[in-house]
């Protein structure tokens, strides 16, 4: 897969997600499904959106001890979805282990879904990192450890703010992916994001993947947003 924005369809049921997806009548976006969607609606959800022709990152963000994480994994791989992710903070036994289910439940035939791990959420701050976390090293330091850990386990890639893109492949090799949330357009509302970025300056920094949410999703016309947002990034 090439470079790609994916959308991310936050919303509370199927038929809000599939209503929305809807009027796209041109290609098909590639979609992100979150907890409260997945929650709300199951496995289905995803089966359905494969079914449409859409592609699916799967953001349940697994983080708990390695043997839950790789038979958790090893059910998703049968879902279709074209990544998943775990947190980079489980350890690398435990990202290790989120692979291993990954081969595991992956179909006979079937190619393996990518598996990324998130560094550190886009809205945390360094502020949040030491007075919450007590995590006192600068946060640029905390993502790229945590990247070279996610290298280490022999995952494809991390999610990590557009900020830190260039450095991560610095340090990872081109190869290794980089998706980026916290996108926003120059002239949009940041929203609870602390380290955002717009689509052209995450291309220009070398991020892999971009997440647009609310830019699109609540757009007047989300369509030409997307489109706004491929022509930005894609070109």
């Amino acid at each position: 897969m090439g470079k790609d924005v994916i959308v991310a369809c936050d919303f509370a049921s199927a038929a809000d997600t599939y209503k929305f997806l809807d009027q796209f009548t041109g290609r098909k976006p590639f979609v992100k499904i979150g907890m409260e969607l997945f929650y709300a609606e199951g496995p289905a959800i995803v089966k359905e959106l494969k079914a449409r022709g859409h592609k699916v990152f799967l953001d349940l963000k697994l983080h708990d001890i390695p043997n839950t994480v790789k038979k958790s994994m090893t059910v998703l791989a049968a879902l279709g979805a074209d990544i998943v992710n775990c947190h980079a903070g489980g350890t690398i036994r435990m990202m290790e282990a989120a692979l291993e289910g990954l081969e595991a439940g992956t179909p006979e035939g079937g190619e393996r879904p990518l598996l990324i791990a998130v560094t550190q959420l886009t809205s945390t701050d360094q502020d949040a990192l030491e007075e919450d976390l007590l995590i006192e090293k600068p946060i640029d330091q905390v993502v790229m450890h945590y990247a070279l850990n996610t290298k280490k386990a022999n995952l494809d890639g991390v999610v990590c703010s557009a900020q830190e893109a260039e450095k991560v492949h610095n340090i990872c090799g081109d190869e290794f992916l980089t998706i980026t949330p916290g996108i926003r357009f120059a002239d949009g509302d940041k929203g609870d994001q602390k380290r955002v970025m717009t689509p052209a300056a995450a291309k220009e920094i070398g991020s892999d993947y971009i997440v647009v949410g609310r830019p699109i999703t609540q757009a007047a016309d989300p369509v030409e947003a997307y489109e706004r947002c491929c022509a930005d990034f894609i070109g």
